[in-house]
């Protein structure tokens, strides 16, 4: 199954399709970006017997919300520390 997502381009794409083929259930996943003046990422989603592409992408975003919330957890946490080690305000 193919999904297309419209405004995004190689950022969400990549991050995405790493995402989707660590889940075991996902035999294959990759992108495209159509064409440079398109504005449109195509992610094509192939699966095993025991899920659907559409739950397979709704994981994928899952996942790569929660990475994304840990990363920025992570980098504001080391910023703060860092304001404080340094008096900075």
């Amino acid at each position: 199954m193919t999904f297309s997502i419209s405004g995004e381009e190689h950022t969400l794409g990549n991050a995405l399709r790493y995402i989707i083929i660590q889940n075991p259930e996902v035999e294959y996943c990759g992108y495209s970006i159509p064409h440079p003046s398109e504005d449109k990422l195509n992610i094509r989603i192939q699966t095993t017997e025991n899920t659907t592409a559409i739950d397979a992408m709704r994981k994928g975003l899952e996942d790569l919300k929660s990475l994304c919330a840990k990363i920025s957890e992570t980098f504001y946490k080391a910023n703060r520390d860092f304001d404080e080690k340094n008096n900075i305000s």
